[in-house]
């Protein structure tokens, strides 16, 4: 399997929760008080079978007005053509806004030959709640394009995918499991999106489930170390691919890949 991480870039992000780039070399985290410094990685995983994209980032554009998820999925040697199945840990804005692009001043669906993997409960849960973190537009597109395929609990998409209903982040959020006969790719969304929230576990405000959450980390973590899992973390800072490691402390270092 190739594995690439298709980096959007870096972002500060306040109450308002609008994404502002931010660049360290040319900007002062000190001029944007009370903020959050989010990282954005999107995934690329070619397998036998599939070319896979795992949650597509904000869907900003670069400078020449072309969406950067496409432009990094061409630099990685694919088009966006090509891309079989969109797995979707959960619907926030900053995992979705890319599911969609704008092609000469109209919305669709940023792959158009893709099926568009959701859970069925995270879908009604965007419609339904009144939150700034759930862009409704977009989903429209896809729901009028036919190309959604929902999913409830966990369950087997084919023989090289698999998926687990897990909570914590928010209600209906899900991790993937991607393998073949040599590799296991573990995929946790936000439930393990960095590699220092398995160093440092605690209870994020952010989570729907601070507890569940916090403890899915501390589970996911162990299966990681225990069975070499390739893991992918969307929001880490470098390591957004990598392998973890238990002492016999039980101290974790992930390495990257």
């Amino acid at each position: 399997m190739e594995i690439i991480a298709l980096n959007e870039g870096s972002y500060s992000v306040d109450s308002s929760k609008k994404f502002i780039p931010f660049d360290p070399s040319i900007h002062k985290a000190s001029e944007r008080p009370a903020s959050l410094f989010i990282h954005i990685n999107p995934f690329l995983i070619k397998t036998e079978k599939e070319l896979l994209i795992l949650d597509t980032g904000l869907g900003y554009n670069d400078e020449k007005g072309n969406l950067i998820l496409h432009e990094n999925i061409k630099k990685a040697g694919y088009h966006p053509d090509d891309v079989t199945k969109v797995l979707m840990s959960h619907l926030h804005y900053d995992h979705s806004g890319g599911m969609v692009w704008d092609k000469q001043g109209k919305l669709e669906p940023s792959f158009a030959n893709a099926e568009y993997i959701i859970q069925q409960g995270e879908w009604e849960t965007a419609y339904a709640k009144q939150s700034s973190s759930y862009k409704t537009e977009i989903f429209d597109v896809i729901q009028r394009s036919g190309q959604v395929h929902f999913i409830e609990g966990n369950g087997i998409l084919t023989d090289e995918i698999s998926y687990e209903l897990t909570g914590g982040h928010c209600e209906y959020h899900q991790v993937y499991h991607i393998k073949n006969d040599e590799h296991e790719i573990f995929f946790g969304g936000d439930v393990v999106p960095e590699p220092e929230q398995l160093q440092r576990n605690f209870i994020a405000k952010y989570d729907y489930d601070g507890k569940l959450a916090k403890d899915l980390r501390t589970e996911y973590g162990k299966k990681a170390a225990i069975n070499n899992w390739i893991c992918l973390f969307y929001h880490a800072k470098n390591r957004a691919i990598g392998t973890v490691k238990e002492d016999e402390q039980g101290n974790i270092r992930v390495d990257a890949f």
